[in-house]
Order: structure tokens, then C-alpha cells, then sequence
């Protein structure tokens, strides 16, 4: 990229780049993973008040609630039915993964961690493709619960989720991962 000449240029440019993209995802991938954590505190908070007996660690869970949705609300303004539970689920579940993943990982399990740290960025893009509208849920259907279907669903899924098989490339998964990949880099500042 060109270097600007001047203050006013680099303004421009910046603008030109947020009619683009009016999101800020560098800044967003941020705040989700302290949204994380915010989810993670509260999930702490409940099982040292039951270790602990303690009501006091109870009583901090309604805070910090509090800011995470008002947090969540900066990336979610707007969503329709179960998207913003969903949201948080899908950011929770990341987070864990990714915990599960580096405790794998020191214990020496790498292809375990691997597959653990893959899962979990496969849900953030989930996330970011449910929040972008660039999943149409119109078209997602309930299958029959046949052992067949299911098999081959489970399949289709498992293909999708492995870095490296051919058929990868041509998954909506494999695309809100090439978006994201692509729309949020956390080094540009």
C-alpha cells in the first residue's frame, strides 16, 4: 500500500475503507475474545459459589452478565430469534475448545490439540457467518433421523472440519473461514 502524503489523505482512506466495511472485524475479533472470557468469568463465578458455598461469588454474576450483553450488543445490534443466544453459545463453545485444546496440547496430544484448536475456529467462523448474515438459515432443514441420513451428514461435516481434504474448499463453512480469515486481521491496526 501506498504510503499518504498527508493527515487529510490517510482520513480518506480510512473512510473509503470503512464504506467497504463498516465494521471494524479487527477490532471485533478483540472484543469477542474478551466477551469470552466475560462468559467464562460467569461460569467460574457459579461453581466457586457452589465449591466455595459462598453467595458473594453469586452476587458478582449479575455485573458481570451486564457487561458482557452490553458488550455483545456492539458486535449484535440487531438479530432475530435465538441468533443472539446462539452467538453466545457458539463463543463460549470456542473458547472451550481452544482451553481443552492447550491443556491437549502440554500434555503432549498435538493431533488432539490440533483437531481441538480447528473445531474451535471452525465455531468463531460459525459466529462471525451467523452475524454477518452470511448464512441463510432459510435453507437450513431438519433431516429424518435415520441412521443413513445422519452417517451422512456426520460425514459431510467431518470433511468439512478437517484443514487439508479436498472437498473443503467448496463448504459455506469454508467460506465464512476464508472471509473471516481474509475481513479480520487483528495486526492491522
Amino acid at each position: 500500500m501506498k504510503k499518504a502524503k498527508d493527515v487529510k489523505e490517510f482520513v480518506e482512506r480510512v473512510d473509503n475503507a470503512k464504506k467497504l466495511n463498516p465494521k471494524d472485524l479487527s477490532s471485533d475479533q478483540d472484543l469477542t475474545i474478551g466477551i469470552m472470557n466475560l462468559i467464562s468469568i460467569e461460569e467460574h463465578l457459579v461453581f466457586s459459589g457452589a465449591k466455595t458455598g459462598k453467595n458473594s461469588y453469586y452476587d458478582l454474576i449479575e455485573d458481570v452478565r451486564e457487561m458482557r450483553k452490553n458488550l455483545m450488543q456492539k458486535i449484535i445490534p440487531q438479530y432475530e430469534g435465538e441468533v443472539w443466544c446462539i452467538s453466545k453459545h457458539l463463543l463460549s463453545s470456542s473458547m472451550r475448545l481452544m482451553e481443552v485444546g492447550t491443556k491437549q496440547q502440554s500434555l503432549g496430544n498435538k493431533e488432539d490439540a490440533y483437531d481441538l484448536f480447528n473445531k474451535a475456529y471452525d465455531l468463531y467462523c460459525l459466529f462471525w457467518g451467523l452475524n454477518m448474515n452470511m448464512l441463510n438459515v432459510e435453507d437450513v432443514k431438519w433431516v429424518e433421523d435415520k441412521s443413513e441420513d445422519v452417517q451422512k451428514i456426520a460425514t459431510k461435516l467431518d470433511n468439512v472440519s478437517v484443514a487439508g481434504k479436498a472437498n473443503q474448499k467448496d463448504g459455506a463453512l469454508s467460506k465464512m473461514k476464508a472471509f473471516v480469515k481474509k475481513a479480520v486481521d487483528c495486526c492491522i491496526e
